[in-house]
């Protein structure tokens, strides 16, 4: 080819191209003149859209307003990137949008914002038949002639040129048959008037564009159905359009008061929050605070409804808890000193004044068990009498303690503080205790409409009665949601605790597993089964819980080694065989840190990209995500790597000291790993001879 050929030939097909567009432009504004009850300033803009319906967009014209006489919608679009429900205004006054309000030239039309909105929940209601959630509807208000670009809310403000551009450049949702079907139901849901249905011929008058094959169709069960299962094993932009009915139904819920969502691993419990965190952004005035107490998940979760729900992701923070209490204290100005590092050594040099040579060394003479005695149970309950403690049921610590024992643990409860006020220095404990107090003592100034906790059952009962106070017991104003079994921390607490109050419709529990394969969930379920646990609600549940299973493939593959060097080429060998393209959905957990190092170092010599869990923020990276159980909390990946996992040895008749509890504790952890894989589940192990 001559120099500047290639040119010639992407000028030469730019230019046939923009001939397309201008065909398919007049063939709109053709067909747009032909509908008599639309106003001149609708035709514009349906010639604007008509043009979409060339590549699988449904739009409904006119539409009736059900339950009302005459009032109607202006059009209806449905689309790869979701459903739209769009008023078309033809002011003679420019639009505008500031400090809230729409405005045409200087008079306020909020008025107009709220009929939007309006008719945007109703189409919310008919589409929800089908599976789908509230952040699939979106309100477009578009000004014919004018060249516009702004929201108000949720609410989309467009001009006549940017609406087409704007709706094509939305990520895609929906698949052509679930366009169609769910063009089809809202056509049922909103009649047309006659004066404006679309001419017979028009590929997206109906449900079935021409040439279509007739099972495309899907009745709302089997669309239902179809969704799920999409959302199972596609990308996330499925989850985030379809959910399950019993999920959908907690999304929309209103609640009368604090509410908790349970339910065994892989019931879609922190999707079912992402999405009632959008459903209340989009409902509410205030901000949306939601909280976990891993550092790494709110990165991951703000990503997340980002893309789901672009249009309130600003008003949604997401926050770890202490981060979020640290935050809070310097805006109230209250003085605080965090310094995780100063505190640990406060920590042990009581144990070497008061520990080592007490009662509490023939229990376990290493420190770590009393410092988590001190973390979790002393001052995360918020106890600062000695009194109280002696008495205190100790949730999720099943070792018992005697009152000399108890009294040795408040000495160097005691001992710790005075060595920690010494140096002037706050543990996280301190940081919730100062917030706390501040929300308490200064209530009505939280800037929240909601809070949503996630993972709540690794919180701290001090934590929660935090998050309680910043709304208290307003209708919809907190969600708990988690699972007691999942809990990778020590200690624990009550809801009653803490003066949450969620009996009756306020509990609810999601039953069907939709993320692990059955004999990966069977294997995982079989660490567990003999650890019964107290969950935050104050019941005992056994370990091995009834499930429904909604994905019935997968596999578990199991590699027991002689050496660690064999091991870890087991390892390597696994991953290359399941290929490149699977490692940016597979994940490396470990037990610790260390291991956590060891294995990220393996996997860079062997030329494997990996990406650490604490930088992981949940866009797409090619690379083998690499982290701990810990930090594998509230993720999922198809593809789940253990090494070296052997599950410590289920409880004994008398098993109730501390290295009981601690082995118990390692099986929780161990049973969160195994159930973040959805298709494979690979187990590494070293054979240990004696």
């Amino acid at each position: 080819m001559v120099a500047g050929g290639s040119a010639s030939v992407r000028a030469q097909e730019a230019r046939r191209h923009e001939r397309e567009l201008r065909e398919q432009l007049l063939a709109a504004q053709r067909e747009a003149r032909r509908w008599e009850a639309a106003s001149e300033g609708e035709r514009k803009v349906a010639a604007q859209l008509l043009m979409l319906t060339g590549r699988g967009w449904r739009l409904l014209v006119d539409r009736r307003w059900p339950g009302t006489r005459s009032a109607n919608v202006d059009m209806l679009l449905v689309g790869p990137g979701g459903v739209f429900v769009i008023d078309v205004k033809n002011w003679q006054a420019p639009p505008g949008a500031a400090e809230g309000h729409l405005t045409a030239g200087r008079q306020r039309r909020d008025g107009e914002i709220g009929k939007l909105l309006a008719v945007t929940r109703l189409a919310e209601a008919a589409v929800a038949a089908l599976g789908m959630s509230p952040v699939a509807v979106q309100p477009v208000m578009v000004f014919a002639g004018r060249s516009f670009t702004g929201e108000l809310g949720r609410v989309r403000l467009l001009g006549e040129r940017e609406v087409g551009p704007a709706l094509l450049a939305e990520r895609a949702r929906l698949t052509p048959p679930g366009v169609r079907a769910v063009a089809d139901h809202l056509a049922q849901v909103f009649p047309a008037y006659e004066s404006s249905a679309l001419p017979e011929e028009h590929p997206g008058a109906h449900g079935v564009a021409p040439g279509a094959p007739a099972e495309a169709l899907f009745d709302l069960d089997g669309l239902c159905e179809a969704a799920v299962e999409a959302a199972r094993s596609g990308p996330i932009e499925q989850w985030m359009t379809f959910l399950h009915p019993a999920q959908l139904a907690l999304v929309r819920r209103n609640w009368s008061g604090p509410a908790r969502v349970s339910g065994p691993a892989g019931t879609g419990k922190t999707v079912v929050a992402l999405h009632r965190a959008a459903h209340l952004a989009q409902r509410t005035t205030g901000r949306i605070l939601y909280v976990t107490f891993a550092s790494n998940l709110p990165r991951v979760q703000r990503t997340f409804l980002r893309t789901m729900s672009p249009a309130v992701a600003d008003r949604v923070e997401f926050r770890s808890l202490h981060a979020w209490a640290q935050r809070f204290l310097d805006e109230r100005g209250i003085p605080h000193n965090l310094h995780g590092g100063k505190a640990e050594d406060a920590f042990s040099r009581a144990w070497l004044h008061l520990g080592r040579h007490s009662v509490l060394a023939s229990l376990d003479p290493s420190p770590g068990y009393w410092h988590e005695e001190i973390d979790r149970v002393i001052k995360g309950r918020g106890i600062t009498r000695f009194e109280e403690y002696a008495t205190l049921r100790r949730h999720r610590r099943r070792t018992n303690l005697r009152r000399p024992h108890r009294e040795a643990v408040w000495a160097l409860y005691e001992e710790y503080e005075r060595v920690r006020i010494r140096r002037g220095v706050h543990d996280f404990n301190d940081i919730l205790a100062l917030a706390l107090a501040e929300a308490r003592a200064r209530p009505g100034r939280s800037p929240y409409a909601a809070v949503i906790a996630d993972e709540v059952q690794d919180l701290t009962l001090v934590g929660v009665r935090l998050l309680h106070a910043l709304v208290g017991d307003a209708p919809n104003g907190l969600l708990l949601v988690g699972d007691g079994q999942q809990a990778v921390y020590p200690g624990g607490f009550r809801l009653s605790d803490a003066g949450i109050d969620v009996r009756g419709d306020r509990g609810q529990i999601l039953r069907t597993n939709y993320r692990n394969a059955r004999e990966i969930l069977g294997a995982a379920l079989a660490v567990v089964a003999d650890d019964a646990f107290d969950d935050i609600d104050g019941t005992r549940t056994a370990g091995l819980r009834e499930v429904d299973l909604a994905y019935h493939g997968g596999q578990v593959l199991r590699s027991v080694c002689r050496t660690p060097a064999e091991h870890d080429r087991a390892l390597l060998a696994a991953l290359r065989e399941r290929g490149e393209p699977t490692w940016p959905d597979s994940a490396v957990l470990c037990r610790s840190r260390r291991e956590t190092a060891h294995y990220q170092h393996l996997l860079e010599r062997a030329g494997i990209p990996q990406c650490s869990l604490d930088r992981y923020d949940g866009r797409p990276v090619a690379a083998v995500k690499v982290g701990s159980y810990r930090r594998a909390k509230g993720l999922e990946f198809a593809h789940v790597y253990l090494p070296d996992h052997a599950p410590p040895l289920g409880p004994g008749p008398a098993d109730e000291d501390i290295a009981g509890e601690r082995a118990e504790l390692e099986r929780a952890q161990l049973f969160v790993a195994m159930t973040r894989a959805r298709d494979t589940l690979w187990l590494g192990a070293v054979r240990r001879t004696l």
